[in-house]
């Protein structure tokens, strides 16, 4: 049975909080981790779109992110950016809590160090450049409250239908 999880839309309060650390690798986890699994791998069928998801737009104020593509997944627990580069780049940038019904012109670094711990509680330190570098900076934002929305630059936004049609 699939425990998938309604996500929390943008203007709703709670996207705004702060989450806490995770520390019970147990039954929490567990199921804070199958309602991210369940939850993305619904809206990516429904949406087709989408790579990760965070705990918090789910409702879970928790430190975990999830992330899956193509045959790939990992999950971050208590995940911290420790470094990230000078450098930064544009990118078009949606989300599941904008209901990917539009995309946002934001800057982004190019590259970032993630320090974070695996589902068993293991410290892992992990480098992500350019896409992933972008995503895990996106999803990580949502642990402490913050949304794409913040960093428009030039007050860029556009429809995805609009979006698909120009850079798909």
């Amino acid at each position: 049975m699939m425990a998938k999880k309604e996500v929390l839309m943008i203007g709703n309060p709670k996207l705004r909080e702060k989450s806490s650390n995770m520390t019970d690798f147990t039954g929490e986890l567990l199921e804070v981790v199958q309602d991210l699994k369940d939850t993305l791998s619904f809206l990516q069928d429904e949406k087709n779109i989408g790579r990760a998801l965070a705990a918090p737009q789910i409702g879970h104020m928790k430190k975990v992110v999830y992330y899956k593509s193509n045959d790939e997944e990992m999950v971050m627990v208590n995940p911290e950016i420790i470094w990230k580069s000078e450098e930064m780049f544009d990118v078009w940038d949606s989300c599941f809590s904008f209901d990917v019904a539009f995309f946002v012109n934001i800057a982004r670094h190019k590259s970032i160090r993630v320090k974070y711990q695996n589902e068993t509680g293991k410290e892992l330190i992990k480098q992500f450049n350019d896409d992933l570098s972008e995503l895990f900076q996106h999803e990580i934002d949502h642990l402490s409250g913050k949304l794409a929305t913040d960093y428009l630059v030039d007050n860029k936004i556009i429809m995805r239908n609009e979006w698909e049609r120009r850079y798909k």
